[in-house]
C-alpha cells in the first residue's frame, strides 16, 4: 500500500479494522480518479481567463476531502497561471491512465455481479455454462481478481496524483515522480491499442 495515503504510525489500524480501512482506501481512491478528468478539463479552461486560484482550491479540495490527507500548502503561496496549466495537463495524463482500472471495475460490475442479467443467453459456449447460473458464477469469479487488480492500480494512481498536488502547493516533489507520470502514460496508452485490437 503506498506510504502517502496510509495512516501515520500512531493511528494504524488494528487487525480487525485493517480489511475496512483497505476498502475504504480503494473506494476514496477510485473516487478521486474518477474526478482527475474532469477537473483537469475545468482547470485548462478556467485557469487562463483568471481561474487560476479556484482550481489550485479544488485540486487542494480533492487532496484533502476525497483522500483524507492533510494540506500541505505553503502560507501565502500562490502558483502562477502556467504551474497551474502544467498541472493540469499532468493530471489529464494520470485521469486518462486512471480511465483503465475504472473501466475494470465497470466491466466487473456489468460482466461479472450483473452478467445473468446483461447477457440474455444462450450460455452453451459462455464461461461455466451450459446453465444461467453456472456461466454467472464463473464470470463473478473471473472479475473478482481482476477488480482487486484494478483497485490496487487506483490506489497508486492515486497516491501518484496526490504527490503531484502537493507539489503545486509548495513542496518539491521527488525526482521520480515526473517520469513516473510519464511513463505511466506511456504504458497507459500501449494497454489501450493491445485491448483495442483484440476487440
Amino acid at each position: 500500500m503506498p506510504t502517502d495515503l496510509a495512516r501515520p504510525a500512531a493511528h494504524q489500524p488494528t487487525a480487525r479494522s485493517r480489511p475496512y480501512q483497505v476498502v475504504r482506501l480503494a473506494g476514496r481512491s477510485l473516487a478521486y480518479c474518477a474526478t482527475l478528468v474532469p477537473v483537469a478539463v475545468l482547470t485548462l479552461v478556467t485557469a487562463p481567463l483568471g481561474g487560476a486560484d479556484a482550481a489550485v482550491t479544488r485540486w487542494r479540495a480533492l487532496r484533502t476531502g476525497l483522500l483524507g490527507m492533510p494540506s500541505t500548502a505553503v502560507p501565502g503561496r500562490r502558483p502562477g497561471t502556467v504551474a497551474v496549466l502544467g498541472h493540469a495537463l499532468l493530471s489529464l495524463l494520470v485521469g486518462a491512465v486512471a480511465l483503465l482500472p475504472l473501466g475494470v471495475q465497470l466491466l466487473m460490475v456489468l460482466r461479472g455481479v450483473l452478467y445473468g442479467l446483461v447477457d440474455p443467453g444462450p450460455y452453451d459456449n459462455s464461461w461455466g455454462g451450459p446453465t444461467r447460473a453456472g456461466a454467472w458464477l464463473a464470470h463473478f469469479l473471473v472479475g473478482l481478481p481482476m477488480a482487486a487488480a484494478g483497485l490496487a492500480a487506483l490506489i497508486g494512481i492515486a497516491a501518484v496524483h496526490q504527490r503531484l498536488t502537493r507539489r503545486l502547493e509548495g513542496e518539491r516533489g521527488p525526482l521520480w515522480l515526473l517520469p513516473t507520470v510519464l511513463l505511466m502514460a506511456f504504458a497507459g496508452a500501449l494497454l489501450f491499442v493491445a485491448w483495442t485490437r483484440q476487440i
